[in-house]
């Protein structure tokens, strides 16, 4: 009877003990934490550096997380370190966990917040987000940003890594571990220097197809949309130039050696000056989709949520404000 009166008194007393609800845990997020390093870096040598540990402390704790775990995560080859298929199962997860863990650091925490992973192909990340990260910066003034900027291929690769918590891309290139949202659409122009034989009158698709083209390298978005563009219409082009900056195209078409295609956002300031002239053809009008790309298995944070919704507001007339002050901007005077 007694038992029973110290049982109602003690509520705490009729659960039962941690140990009874759940086993003791064998891994810890700093095992994790040099885990998804490894995974990106590709050595425990360069993933130390990421997480400011000695190599022998990290090498430590991935063989205290395999030894744990009771599975090898990695292939050794050389001095390199590739995932295998448990690597492949646990790098989402991890990476979730960790992202989860961060969020509670700071939720009590005046420190200062993580810092924003994006990557975006070349048109987006020169022309389109710079005026979106300077109104975000304004809003949030002590947001930290890291904005790496290559073609489509390398920014679809680094969010897949999970280097990026955002992507942006030109074209249709897909990933089975993302989700691509449709995000703006841009347009695409056929351009010369302002004196080409071709300026100031209709080009004939067999004008086209004899000149000398320069555009962007394989693996770009916009050389994708180009290549569907104008191959279906104009045929086999003569593409002596493949570069991976617009501004070099710019200045090589300026210079007469070439015809160019790019969005119109990449030559407005070019277009405005009369360095260079877009073509009139019978070509249709060549629209193509932007999109924002997210990694299946990856957490998104309150931040990256806020931003993602920041850079949604661009739909409708706001984006089309957007795209037109990025034209002003690149206008002289």
């Amino acid at each position: 009877m007694s038992g029973k009166t110290d049982q109602a008194r003690d509520p705490q007393a009729a659960l039962p003990s941690t140990q009874q609800l759940a086993p003791r845990l064998r891994l810890s997020l700093r095992q994790l934490e040099v885990f998804v390093a490894t995974a990106r870096a590709g050595s425990t040598r360069a993933a130390a550096d990421r997480v400011a540990r000695s190599q022998s402390a990290a090498s430590a704790a991935l063989a205290e997380l395999e030894g744990a775990l009771g599975a090898q995560l990695f292939d050794r080859v050389g001095r390199r370190l590739r995932l295998n298929e448990n690597g492949r199962t646990l790098l989402p997860k991890a990476a979730a966990l960790l992202d989860r863990a961060i969020e509670l650091e700071r939720l009590l925490s005046p420190a200062r917040p993580a810092p924003l992973h994006l990557a975006a192909s070349l048109t987006i990340g020169e022309y389109l987000l710079p005026d979106l990260l300077a109104r975000w910066n304004l809003a949030n003034p002590a947001q930290p940003v890291r904005l790496m900027i290559g073609n489509t291929r390398e920014v679809v690769e680094a969010v897949a890594r999970f280097d990026a918590d955002v992507g942006f891309i030109e074209g249709t290139q897909t990933h089975p571990r993302l989700i691509a949202r449709p995000w703006l659409t841009d347009e695409l122009v056929v351009f010369a220097a302002a004196g080409h034989p071709l300026v100031g009158r209709p080009a004939s698709l067999r004008e086209l197809r004899a000149a000398t083209w320069a555009l962007r390298e394989p693996g770009s978005g916009t050389r994708e949309a180009a290549e569907r563009w104008l191959l279906e219409r104009v045929g086999a082009l003569n593409v002596e130039f493949e570069l991976s900056s617009p501004e070099a195209i710019k200045r090589l078409v300026a210079a007469g050696a070439a015809l160019g295609c790019l969005a119109r956002e990449v030559v407005a300031q070019e277009l405005a000056q009369g360095t260079l002239a877009e073509l009139r053809t019978s070509l249709p009008r060549a629209t193509r989709r932007l999109s924002m790309v997210l990694h299946r298995d990856k957490h998104i944070g309150r931040d990256t949520a806020e931003f993602i919704q920041h850079c949604n507001q661009l739909h409708g007339a706001p984006r089309d404000e957007m795209l037109l002050a990025a034209r002003r901007r690149k206008r002289p005077g």
